[in-house]
């Protein structure tokens, strides 16, 4: 009977990480100094875009994911995400064993991304920084008024 309770209380906390955390995660990426620019993340289940600052949901994963940004007049700002383990792993080698850690390391559960995300990105000096506006013509000055003619009698 011990055995049956040990394996049941096993399984109830098989994948401890999975249960609690999630497979996904919303991560947050800004661009400091650079609202509005658009960047794209590589994942395993294909490109995930947003606009900064902004907000993303990806699934768990144990690789480092890409990521680039844009705006225009700046240079391409390139970095990589990265995957670390989820603390909730330490209570699977504890209580759940080797069940609660297969299960975990299956589903991504096992692994977290950084909550925020910064991308580097500075000014393009070759560029205009702000768009050239048409110049309005300088202002005339009124028309003179002609004085009468002088010395002319009919």
């Amino acid at each position: 009977m011990y055995k049956y309770a040990v394996l049941a209380f096993a399984i109830l906390l098989a994948g401890c990480a999975t249960i609690t955390k999630g497979t996904t995660q919303t991560v947050a990426v800004d661009t400091p100094g650079v609202p509005g620019a658009t960047c794209t993340i590589q994942t395993q289940s294909g490109p995930r875009g947003l606009v900064t600052p902004g907000s993303v949901v990806l699934d768990k994963g144990s690789a480092a994911l890409p990521i680039q940004c844009t705006k225009e007049c700046y240079s391409l700002g390139v970095s990589m995400i990265p995957s670390n383990a989820e603390s909730m792993a330490a209570g699977n080698i504890l209580l759940g064993g080797v069940i609660g850690l297969g299960v975990d390391a299956a589903s991504g559960a096992i692994n977290k991304y950084p909550d925020l995300v910064t991308v580097a990105m500075t000014p393009d000096p070759h560029c205009a920084s702000e768009p050239r506006r048409p110049r309005r013509a300088a202002p005339q000055p009124p028309p003179a008024i002609a004085p009468p003619p002088v010395g002319d009698a009919r």
